[in-house]
C-alpha cells in the first residue's frame, strides 16, 4: 500500500509539471521552441537539408524552457515555489533548481531571421531568404522559420599570392594543402580555418610576429554558374616586423624565478653548451636543461621546437610554472633572445592517503600511504619517492570468517628525466622519457593460513612517441616471493585437498627478466565518434639463465641461481577498449582481453603472482573476485569457517560490453554483459577441466547487471549490481542459467546477486 501511494505522489508531481501555462498572466504565451524549415525541396538532397536545419536550429534565441521527457520540472519548481523573500529554503529552490517562464513576446523574428541567413551565406547559400512567423494556442506558441536557400556557391579557383618577397614565397609554398579545394561550397568557416592553417606553417618558418589578420581572402563572385574565385594575399598594411624571418640568438634559464626578482641578471649567466642558465641559488645544475632546450643560437624560430620546450620544462618535474619571453635584438635585427623564468615547487613534500574500498570476495579494507617526495634529489631534477603503506581486508560476511589480509610495505622509486644509457638517445618532441629505478618489499599475512615476503625491483624507461602512443621498457623485473609462515590449518588444507592452487600459492617465486609494453589512446579527445585505447606486454623471465644452464624440469634438470629455483616463462598480455558515443549523454564502451602466459624449461606452471586472474568489480562483476575457473572446474563453496582459494591460470580471455546513459546532474547509468574464463596450459588430475583445449568457448562464463556512476570530476565512485546467466562448472547443456533467475527468491539473491563498490571506471 506504502509503495502504491509513493507511485501515485510521483505521477501526481509529473502531471502537475504539465499544467505551468496557468500561471501565466493574461496575454501571456510560453514559448514552446522554434523550428527551422527549408523549401528548397528540388535544389537540395534530403540528407544536405536535414544537416543545414540542424546547423540552423541552435541559432535560435531564446531556449524554451527545458524540459524532461515533455515535462518541464525547472519551470513547475520556479513556479510553486515563487516568492518575494531573498532568502530562506523557498527562495533557494526556486534559484537553484527553478527556471522562470521563456515567453511568445521575448521572440525576436526578424533578428532571428537575419542571423540564419547571415549564417546560409556563410555557408555559401549567397541568395538565402529566410521569414520567420508565430504559431500560437491558447496558452503557447513557438516559431517557424521558413528558408529558401537558393543555389550554393562553389568554388572554381584559389590563386595564392605571386611576389618574390619571402612571405608572400612561403605563404604560396603551402599551398598544395590548402583547405579550400574546387568544387567545394564556400563556407566562411573553412576560410578562417585555412588562414589559421597558413599562420602555423609560417610560424614553422620563422615568422614570428606573423598573425592569421595579415592575411585577406578576396572573394569574386561575379563570376558564372553560381561560383567564386578566391585569391589569398597578405594584407597591404602588415609592417614590416610581421614580414620578417627571425633566428635564435641567445637563450636564457631562469631555474628560482620569483615575481620578487625581475632582474635579468645577465652578468651572472653560465652558459652550457647552446644556453645560458642563471641561477644566483645554485638550485640545479645546468646540465639537466639540455632535454628540455630545444631551440639553438643561429636557427630560424619553430613554433613546433618552442612548443615542445615549453612542455618539456614543464614536465621536467622541479617546476609548477613556466613562463616564456621572446626579446628582438634590436628594433631592426632579425634575431631573438630567448628567455625561460622557471617558478619551482618546495624541494620535499609529504603526503597521506588514506583509502577505503570493499570487493565482491566480501573483504572490507582500508589503505593508509605516507608518501615522501623529494623533486631535485641529486640537483639534476632526479625525483625520488619513499612510500610506506599498510593495508587490511576484513570479511565481514560470506565464506567464513578469520581469513583476514594485512598487508604492510614500503618503496623507493628514483626517477631521472631523461635516459641514462651508455648509448646518448636524443628525442626531441614534446615529452621527457624517463629512467626509472624502484625497489619495494610487502609482507602479507593471510591470518591463520600463511605470510608471504615478497621483494621486487626493476629498472627500465618509459617514453612517448607521440600524443597518442608511449612506450615503457624494463631492462630488468626481479621479483622473489618466500613464504614465512605456513600455518597448520593451510598445510592440512593442502593434504587434504585435491586443489593443487593452494600449494601454489605458497610456492618460493623467482623471477627476473625484460619487459616491454606499448600502448596507444585517443580516448582524450572527446570530440571523437569513436575512440580507441590498446595495451600490448610481453614480459619473460630466465630464458637466457635456462637456455645456457640447460634447465628442464620434465626431465628432471632443475636448475638454481642463488640457491632458489628460477621461474621460466614468456608472457603476452593484451588489452583492447573501443567506445563509441551513442549520443550527447551516452556512450558504449566495449573491452577484450586476451593473456596466454607459457611456462617451459625450468617451470611447468607459471609463478603464481604473474598469473592471470577473473571475476570481481573490474572484471566479471557477477562472480566473487578470483572465484571462477580454471575451465569447468569449480572449487565449490567453503565449508563453515573454510575458505575459498583464489582460482588462477596461465590463459585468460575475457570480453565486456557496457552502455553508459547520463541520467541526471552527476548521475550516470550503466547496463553491462561480462563473458570470460581463465585456464591452465597443462591441465593436471586435480582441476579436470581446467586445461585450454579446441572447446574453450563452451566454457565462458557470462553474467549481466546493471549499476550507477557517481562522476565528481576528482573522482567516479562506482556501483555495480551483477549476476551470472552462465556458469561454466555446470553440465554441459545447462549452464545458461537465465531462467533460474528469480529476484523475488532471497536463496537466489544471496546466491546470485553481487555488488561491486569502487573507484573510477571498470574500463
Amino acid at each position: 500500500m506504502i509503495k502504491n501511494i509513493k507511485y501515485v505522489l510521483v505521477l501526481t508531481i509529473f502531471l502537475s509539471a504539465c499544467s505551468n501555462t496557468k500561471y501565466l498572466q493574461p496575454g501571456q504565451k510560453l514559448y514552446t521552441g522554434g523550428k527551422v524549415k527549408i523549401v528548397d525541396t528540388d535544389s537540395l538532397k534530403k540528407s544536405d537539408r536535414k544537416a543545414l536545419e540542424a546547423d540552423l536550429t541552435p541559432l535560435l534565441r531564446p531556449k524554451p524552457n527545458s524540459s524532461i521527457l515533455g515535462l518541464r520540472v525547472k519551470l513547475y519548481i520556479y513556479n510553486k515555489t515563487r516568492t518575494n523573500k531573498t532568502k530562506g529554503f523557498k527562495h533557494w529552490l526556486n534559484t537553484k533548481f527553478g527556471e522562470p517562464p521563456v515567453l511568445a513576446s521575448q521572440v525576436n523574428l526578424e533578428k532571428n531571421s537575419q542571423i540564419l541567413q547571415n549564417r546560409l551565406q556563410n555557408k555559401s547559400y549567397f541568395q538565402a531568404t529566410v521569414s520567420g512567423d508565430t504559431i500560437g494556442k491558447k496558452k503557447t506558441a513557438k516559431a517557424e522559420y521558413t528558408v529558401n536557400t537558393g543555389p550554393a556557391y562553389k568554388i572554381r579557383s584559389v590563386t595564392f599570392p605571386k611576389g618574390n618577397e619571402s612571405l608572400d614565397t612561403a605563404i604560396a609554398g603551402t599551398a598544395g594543402e590548402t583547405l579550400l579545394k574546387p568544387g567545394d561550397k564556400y563556407d566562411l568557416d573553412v576560410i578562417k580555418t585555412e588562414r589559421l592553417r597558413i599562420d602555423a606553417k609560417l610560424k614553422e618558418r620563422g615568422f614570428f610576429y606573423f598573425a592569421p589578420e595579415d592575411i585577406i581572402m578576396r572573394i569574386d563572385s561575379t563570376v558564372n554558374n553560381h561560383q567564386v574565385d578566391i585569391f589569398v594575399a597578405v594584407k597591404p598594411e602588415v609592417n614590416d616586423r610581421d614580414r620578417r624571418i627571425y633566428t635564435i640568438n641567445k637563450l636564457y634559464v631562469y631555474p628560482s624565478y620569483s615575481l620578487r626578482d625581475t632582474a635579468l641578471h645577465l652578468d651572472q649567466a653560465v652558459p652550457y653548451r647552446w644556453y645560458n642558465v642563471v641561477d644566483r641559488r645554485k638550485s640545479i645544475r645546468p646540465f639537466a636543461f639540455k632535454n628540455t632546450v630545444l631551440m639553438q643560437p643561429g636557427e630560424v624560430y619553430n613554433r613546433t621546437a618552442h612548443n615542445n620546450s615549453l612542455n618539456r620544462f614543464v614536465n621536467l618535474g622541479p617546476y609548477k610554472f613556466v613562463k616564456n619571453r621572446f626579446e628582438p635584438v634590436a628594433s631592426d635585427s632579425s634575431k631573438l633572445d630567448v628567455f625561460y623564468f622557471l617558478t619551482p615547487y618546495q624541494k620535499k613534500s609529504i603526503q597521506v592517503d588514506v583509502l577505503g574500498r570493499t570487493n565482491s570476495a566480501n573483504f572490507t579494507g582500508t589503505q593508509i600511504n605516507i608518501n615522501w617526495k623529494h623533486r631535485n634529489a641529486f640537483k639534476g631534477a632526479e625525483l625520488l619517492t619513499f612510500r610506506l603503506f599498510g593495508s587490511s581486508d576484513v570479511q565481514f560476511s560470506g565464506q567464513g570468517g578469520g581469513f583476514n589480509v594485512y598487508q604492510v610495505g614500503g618503496e623507493m622509486k628514483l626517477t631521472w628525466p631523461r635516459f641514462i644509457s651508455p648509448i646518448n638517445i636524443r628525442s626531441d618532441n614534446a615529452y621527457i622519457p624517463h629512467t626509472n629505478l624502484t625497489l619495494g618489499y610487502t609482507l602479507i599475512n593471510r591470518t591463520n593460513l600463511y605470510t608471504l615476503n615478497s621483494f621486487n625491483g626493476s629498472f627500465g624507461y618509459d617514453w612517448k612517441q607521440s600524443v597518442h602512443k608511449s612506450h615503457e621498457l624494463n631492462l630488468i623485473n626481479i621479483n622473489f616471493v618466500n613464504p614465512a609462515n605456513v600455518t597448520q590449518l593451510y598445510r592440512d588444507s593442502i593434504r587434504n585437498s585435491r586443489n593443487p592452487a593452494l600449494q601454489h600459492v605458497i610456492d618460493r617465486q623467482f623471477t627476473f627478466g625484460p619487459s616491454y609494453s606499448y600502448t596507444y589512446t585517443n580516448t582524450t579527445e572527446e570530440y571523437r565518434t569513436n575512440t580507441l585505447f590498446y595495451n600490448g606486454r610481453v614480459s619473460s623471465s630466465g630464458v637466457i639463465a635456462g637456455l645456457v644452464s640447460g634447465a628442464d624440469t620434465l626431465a628432471g634438470k632443475e636448475k638454481y641461481l642463488f640457491g632458489s629455483i628460477f621461474n621460466q616463462f614468456v608472457k603476452f598480455e593484451n588489452d583492447l577498449r573501443f567506445y563509441h558515443k551513442t549520443g550527447p549523454n551516452s556512450s558504449i564502451a566495449t573491452r577484450l582481453m586476451v593473456g596466454v602466459g607459457v611456462p617451459f624449461g625450468n617451470s611447468t606452471l607459471m609463478p603464481y603472482s604473474q598469473q592471470f586472474f577473473i571475476g570481481g568489480s573490474n572484471s566479471l562483476r557477477g562472480f566473487r573476485a578470483r572465484s571462477i575457473g580454471p575451465g569447468t572446474y569449480y572449487a565449490g563453496r567453503p565449508e563453515e569457517g573454510g575458505f575459498l582459494p583464489d582460482q588462477a591460470g596461465d590463459i585468460r580471455i575475457e570480453g565486456n560490453v557496457e552502455w553508459r546513459p547520463k541520467l541526471f546532474s552527476i548521475v550516470r547509468g550503466a547496463v553491462f554483459v561480462d563473458a570470460g574464463n581463465i585456464w591452465l596450459m597443462r591441465g593436471n588430475g586435480a582441476q579436470p577441466g581446467a586445461a585450454f583445449g579446441k572447446d574453450f568457448y563452451k566454457e565462458f562464463a557470462v553474467d549481466a547487471g546493471v549499476g550507477l556512476r557517481f562522476d565528481v570530476s576528482v573522482l567516479v565512485l562506482r556501483t555495480d549490481l551483477g549476476f551470472p546467466i552462465r556458469k561454466p562448472w555446470l553440465p554441459e547443456g545447462q549452464r545458461w542459467v537465465i531462467d533460474k533467475i528469480d529476484f523475488g527468491s532471497s536463496a537466489w539473491r544471496h546466491e546470485n546477486l553481487v555488488f561491486n563498490l569502487a573507484i573510477g571506471y571498470p574500463f
